[in-house]
């Protein structure tokens, strides 16, 4: 149902797009979330949206990089990633909020995507 892509290899400092799109109306009353994870480590927060795009939170180790936008009328998040580091190195997950503002836990969503692979080279 939810459907992520724009993943791919880049070299530190470049962008990349990604983009989720739900194939769940219902969608549109929920806030979208990214949240990433790498090898051996444990899945991370990386942004979220409001049901509306009203409201947008990051985490730490993406802010001022990284842009969490949607398109309400195609069902789809979207992730701009700027300025790209090895560390930003994982497989990105989009999610839908089980609420209309999203939440910075895993445990808030509902729905998963099947991740997309993200590596950024030194």
């Amino acid at each position: 149902q939810l459907q992520a892509s724009g993943g791919g290899l880049v070299q530190a400092g470049g962008s990349l797009r990604l983009s989720c799109t739900s194939s769940r109306r219902t969608s549109s009353n929920n806030a979208m979330g990214w949240f990433r994870q790498a090898p051996g480590k444990e899945r991370e927060f990386v942004a979220t949206i409001s049901w509306n795009g009203g409201n947008t939170y990051y985490g730490d180790s993406v802010k001022g990089r990284f842009t969490i936008s949607r398109d309400i009328a195609k069902n789809t998040v979207y992730l701009q990633m700027n300025s790209l580091k090895p560390e930003d190195t994982a497989i990105y997950y989009c999610a839908t909020s089980i609420s209309s503002y999203g939440s910075t836990s895993s445990t808030g969503y509902r729905y998963w995507g099947q991740g997309t692979q993200v590596t950024v080279s030194s």
